[in-house]
C-alpha cells in the first residue's frame, strides 16, 4: 500500500500533498514509538525514532529518493544545524589552554579512526577511492545522537562533557575534510594545490558564514530577552538563513552553524537557555532529522558482501575510537575508566555521516554508489546500536538520572520533581 499511493490518491486528496500525509503519520507515529522507548524502556527517544524510520525505510516508504535533495536535503541541513550550533556553544576554547590534552586525546582518536577503517577495508579489497571516503564519514562521531541521548536521561559530568567535546571536534574534522574531498572526488586532479584548494574554500567559506551567523545572534541577544519567544523565532530564522547561504557559497552548512555556536560562546559569556528556547520547533525538526535518516539508510541494498564489509568497518571503528581516546587519556585528568565511557558514548553515527555520504552521491551519483552501498548500512547499524552504547556508557558512569532499574512510575515522579 505504501509503495503505491495511487490507490489512496483517489479517495485523498490532501491540499499538501499524499508525500505531506505520509510524513505527517510517520511522524506521529515516531512520536508515540519515542516516548514509549522513554516511558516503558528507560531508552532514549531518539531509539525509538530510528527504529520508526527504519521499518519505514524496510517497508519501502515513498517519500524519500537517495541522494538527498530538495526540501529533504535542507531540512535535514537544517537538523543537524540546530543542534551544531547547540553544541559549539558549549564548547569554551579556554578549556583546551588549560588541558591541552583534551585537544590531543580528539586528535589522536580522530587519526586512529581514519588510518583503522582505512587500511581495514583496503585489506577487504576495497578500492581506495572508496576506502577514503568511508574512512572520512567513520572518523565523525555524532553529536546530535549524542546530544539527544544527554537531554533524555538527563546525563551530567565529567564523561558526558568529555564525550561530548569529543563528537563534536571530531563532526567538525569530518565536515571539513568530508566536504573538500567530495569536491576532489567530483574533479580529480594531480596537483596538489587543487587538492588543497577545496579544503581552503570549505573552510573559508563556513567561517565567514559562522562569522556572520554569530555576530547577528550577538546583536540579537543584546537587543532582545534571551528568554522571549521572538527570540526563539529569530534565532532559529538566522540558522535557517546561514544553512541556506553556506550551501550556496560551497562551505558546510552544518560545519558554519558549529563555528557559529563556538565564536559565540567566546563573545557572549553569559549563560542563555539554548534548549528551552526553540522548544517544540527544535523538537519536531529533531525527530524528522532522525527519521528521515533511518528511513534513507534502511533503503540499502545488503548482501553477505556489504554485511560483512559493514561488520569489519564497526569493530575498527569503535576498537580505535577507544584505543585512541585510551591513549590520549594520558594527562588528560580523566580516569581509564572514565575513557572506556568515553569511548563507548562516541559510538553513535547518524546524520552528519548521511550528509557527507550524500555531498559524495551528488558530487559524482554513478562513482559513489559504491561508498553509499556500505556507508548507509553502516550508519543504519551504528545510530540504532550507538544510541543504545550510550545510552549505557552514560548509566555506568553514573552520570544518567535515569537508571535502567527505576520502574515508569518512579521515573514519572523524579521528571516532575525536576521540572523537566
Amino acid at each position: 500500500m505504501i509503495q503505491d499511493p495511487s490507490f489512496w490518491a483517489q479517495w485523498l486528496k490532501p491540499s499538501a500533498g499524499f508525500d505531506t500525509l505520509q510524513w505527517s503519520l510517520l511522524l506521529a507515529l515516531a512520536s508515540l514509538v519515542g516516548y514509549l522507548f522513554q516511558r516503558h524502556l528507560q531508552m532514549p527517544k531518539v531509539l525509538g525514532y530510528a527504529v520508526v524510520g527504519t521499518l519505514a525505510g524496510l517497508l519501502g516508504f515513498s517519500a524519500t529518493a537517495w541522494p538527498l535533495q530538495g526540501p529533504a536535503l535542507f531540512l535535514l541541513e537544517l537538523g543537524v544545524a540546530i543542534v551544531l550550533f547547540e553544541c559549539g556553544g558549549r564548547i569554551t576554547l579556554r578549556w583546551f589552554r588549560h588541558n591541552p590534552m583534551v585537544l590531543v586525546q580528539s586528535l589522536t582518536e580522530a587519526a586512529l579512526t581514519y588510518l583503522a577503517v582505512y587500511y581495514t577495508l583496503i585489506w577487504l579489497n576495497m578500492p581506495a577511492a572508496t576506502a577514503t571516503p568511508l574512512a572520512l564519514i567513520a572518523m565523525a562521531a555524532s553529536p546530535v545522537v549524542l546530544a539527544r541521548v544527554i537531554n533524555d536521561t538527563r546525563a551530567v559530568g565529567p564523561v558526558t562533557d568529555r564525550a561530548m567535546v569529543l563528537a563534536t571536534l571530531s563532526t567538525l574534522y569530518a565536515l571539513t575534510l568530508g566536504s573538500a574531498k567530495a569536491e576532489i572526488f567530483a574533479r580529480p586532479s594531480a596537483s596538489l594545490w587543487h587538492d588543497i584548494t577545496p579544503v581552503l574554500v570549505v573552510l573559508g567559506v563556513s567561517v565567514v558564514v559562522a562569522a556572520l551567523l554569530c555576530l547577528a545572534m550577538r546583536m540579537a541577544l543584546r537587543l532582545m530577552n534571551p528568554s522571549s519567544e521572538n527570540t526563539s523565532i529569530l534565532m532559529l530564522a538566522l540558522i535557517a538563513a546561514a544553512t541556506a547561504l553556506a550551501a550556496h557559497l560551497g562551505g558546510s552548512a552544518p560545519l558554519a552553524a558549529l563555528l557559529g555556536g563556538m565564536l559565540l560562546k567566546q563573545l557572549h559569556q553569559r549563560p542563555w537557555a539554548w534548549p528551552r528556547q526553540l522548544g517544540t520547533a527544535s523538537s519536531l525538526l529533531t525527530m524528522l532529522m532522525f527519521v528521515l535518516v533511518s528511513t534513507v539508510a534502511a533503503q540499502a541494498s545488503w548482501s553477505g558482501a556489504v554485511a560483512l564489509t559493514v561488520l569489519a568497518l564497526v569493530v575498527a571503528r569503535l576498537l580505535s575510537k577507544t584505543i585512541g581516546v585510551g591513549l590520549g587519556n594520558i594527562g588528560s585528568g580523566a580516569s581509564w575508566r572514565q575513557a572506556i565511557w568515553v569511548a563507548c558514548a562516541m559510538a553513535p553515527m547518524s546524520a552528519v555521516a548521511l550528509l557527507i555520504t550524500s555531498q559524495f552521491a551528488q558530487a559524482a551519483p554513478e562513482a559513489a554508489q559504491a561508498i553509499a552501498g556500505t556507508a548507509l548500512p553502516a550508519i543504519l547499524l551504528l545510530e540504532l546500536l550507538g544510541a543504545v552504547l550510550a545510552t549505557l556508557a552514560l548509566r555506568r558512569a553514573g552520570e544518567s538520572a535515569v537508571p535502567a532499574h527505576i520502574p515508569p512510575s518512579t521515573n514519572t515522579t523524579n521528571t516532575t520533581s525536576t521540572g523537566n
